[in-house]
């Protein structure tokens, strides 16, 4: 309550910590926003995830499609959301956005930064999470952040609970991210990278006995079939979706979770792949 104090948005981007406790912590803490986006009549940003939807949305659900996930992180943000829309019957209005899975400069709790390269070190394997041939959404956090930014820029003209979903980056066989990762390393000086399976087996090992593990392994059903988000009502709304084109994202993302040599030189050899507008 004191920290909303004046504020017109509150941007609810919290998670425990690991993964543990969700079931104990996620809706108090949406309790929470509530409670102080009400008093201070502040309009709620949540950033969303496709954990909502089930197999019967898939492969592409929509903003309005079933919400019937069949893990229990998808039905805890299922009555999240519940929460969010009961609560604009108190005046309080809501954005959700919802991306694939988000890379960006600073290692966090991610699947590029956990599973697939590991921060603080030269990339020198790369691990495969999916099966080749099975596409993945993916979101740079900076093109999230803009989106966010240029919604509530329009949040009057919204609807009080207003779910948006992004395109993001669309890694059609499962394996263009990996690809763009190695053009960077080899483009930064560095030797090409080995790519992997994930070692799933290792999680099955260890997830009794290390939550974050075994909440990852939950998840694998995103990797096994492809299931993409389309952006048709974020573009009715803004035009276009921020988008910064892949290579320049994997390079700012690698430099920032320290896997390039700093003293690296970056050939950049046509403008038309770099845009100066981004």
């Amino acid at each position: 309550m004191a920290a909303a104090q004046g504020c017109s948005v509150i941007v609810h981007a919290v998670n425990p910590q690991g993964y543990r406790r969700w079931a104990e912590l996620v809706l108090p803490m949406i309790d929470n926003t509530i409670a102080a986006a009400t008093t201070q009549g502040a309009t709620i940003l949540l950033p969303g995830t496709v954990y909502n939807f089930g197999p019967d949305a898939f492969p592409e659900p929509h903003e309005g499609s079933p919400q019937q996930p069949l893990t229990r992180k998808g039905g805890i943000r299922v009555e999240l959301e519940r929460r969010l829309r009961l609560a604009t019957a108190s005046g309080v209005r809501t954005i959700v956005v919802r991306a694939g899975d988000f890379f960006g400069p600073k290692p966090g709790n991610s699947w590029f930064s956990q599973a697939m390269v590991k921060p603080g070190r030269a990339v020198t394997v790369i691990n495969l999470p999916g099966r080749k041939g099975i596409g993945h959404q993916w979101s740079y956090l900076p093109d999230v952040a803009r989106t966010m930014v240029e919604l509530l820029a329009r949040r009057e003209s919204l609807e009080p609970f207003a779910a948006f979903h992004m395109a993001g980056h669309w890694d059609e066989d499962g394996m263009q991210m990996a690809e763009a990762i190695r053009r960077v390393v080899v483009r930064r000086g560095g030797r090409v990278p080995t790519l992997r399976p994930f070692p799933w087996w290792l999680l099955s090992v260890v997830s009794p006995f290390v939550t974050t593990f075994r909440e990852m392994r939950e998840m694998r059903y995103l990797w096994q079939k492809p299931v993409r988000m389309t952006n048709d009502k974020l573009l009715s709304v803004l035009g276009e979706e921020p988008h910064t084109p892949l290579d320049r994202a994997i390079e700012a993302t690698l430099h920032g979770m320290g896997c390039l040599d700093p003293s690296s030189v970056v050939v950049r050899t046509a403008s038309a792949y770099w845009p100066s507008s981004h």
